[in-house]
């Protein structure tokens, strides 16, 4: 990625989001909030065709959007747009994993579960919509941001790989989060879920029902991959716009590929290895840009290399995951018939 002047100098980020662009986005991306909204007014079980069908279009989505940035902008926009889309989707299967979690530690029935995945991803992009100003007003200070960025995902990088290899598996204990004691603390919550409301009167006063603690807390769940994700995107693209329209087509199939991926997502047990590499691999790839801007001689990572390394990683703990639970499904079976 080349150094600009733009940059070292603090002037304001150059950006292919003009206010135009912006407001098509806004507005497309609240058209398709209001008809998410409509299809789960009423609680009902996804089936896998419905959470396929909308995983597709969810999918190909960000697919046509590259083209238009590709005839638009370039190839090299493009590449900056797909990388980036690439690291957000990676880095949100995590998420859903996390979601899967929360879910369950909340006993979310089956037919509700996509009314909190909705309201956790309205809530995310919100979230990651002040990450991202707030990142764009950090870089635009000066390059020393790249070198922070930088070590915040190598740092994030290594507590993930030392969870991994330590053998720690990733759970929820819902008793700990500070949002979910506090709301206990100041609302009575009722026993069970009452359909798809949030605040019930009982007894005579408001109460919150068990789904609106599992949103918040789903809520809260993503402040931490906001941390991680909003820099993991800079590190491909310093263009604010395209860090806010990857997250946002990252988070939008969300809800239906939780669904599709439902019972893969379990069987992905080198995922967190390969998240963590990724983490490294952007964050070193920042560091290395911000030594570049003072050190000419210093070597960057292309973006282009950079999406081959990322759909490298992505391959080989697929297939590494895959051939794990193969050899577990050999040796459970030899378990069984020597018994």
């Amino acid at each position: 990625m080349p150094v600009h002047t733009t940059l070292i100098t603090a002037a304001p980020l150059e950006s292919i989001g003009s206010p135009y662009l912006w407001s098509i986005t806004v507005a497309a991306l609240a058209l398709l909030l209001a008809v998410d909204f409509v299809l789960t007014r009423r609680p009902h079980e996804v089936r896998m065709g419905e959470a396929v069908g909308w995983s597709i279009f969810y999918l190909a989505l960000p697919l046509l959007f590259g083209v238009y940035v590709w005839l638009a902008f370039g190839s090299g926009v493009a590449v900056e747009f797909y990388t980036g889309y690439v690291v957000e989707k990676s880095l949100s299967v995590d998420n859903l994993f996390v979601f899967m979690l929360l879910l369950s530690a909340f006993a979310v029935p089956s037919q509700l579960a996509q009314r909190v995945l909705l309201y956790g991803i309205i809530g995310a992009l919100a979230l990651r919509a002040v990450f991202i100003a707030l990142g764009a007003a950090v870089l635009q200070s000066g390059t020393w941001a790249f070198l922070l960025f930088g070590a915040i995902l190598i740092v994030t990088a290594w507590k993930l790989l030392k969870d991994v290899l330590s053998g720690k598996e990733q759970g929820v204990d819902i008793s700990s989060m500070r949002t979910i004691r506090l709301l206990r603390r100041f609302m009575p919550v009722t026993d069970d879920y009452r359909g798809s409301y949030l605040v019930v009167r009982e007894h005579g006063r408001r109460a919150l029902t068990p789904l609106a603690l599992a949103i918040v807390a789903v809520f809260a769940t993503d402040i931490v991959f906001a941390v991680d994700s909003v820099p993991a995107v800079y590190g491909v693209t310093e263009d604010p716009f395209l860090v806010f329209v990857t997250n946002a087509f990252a988070l939008l199939g969300l809800r239906a590929l939780y669904f599709v991926l439902f019972g893969a997502l379990a069987k992905l047990r080198h995922l967190n290895h390969g998240l963590g590499v990724i983490l490294a691999f952007i964050g070193l790839k920042l560091v290395l840009h911000w030594a570049h801007g003072i050190w000419s001689g210093v070597p960057e990572i292309p973006t282009l290399a950079s999406l081959g390394v990322i759909i490298g990683v992505l391959a080989t703990v697929t297939i590494t995951s895959v051939h794990a639970n193969h050899r577990e499904a050999q040796r459970l079976t030899g378990s069984r018939s020597n018994g």
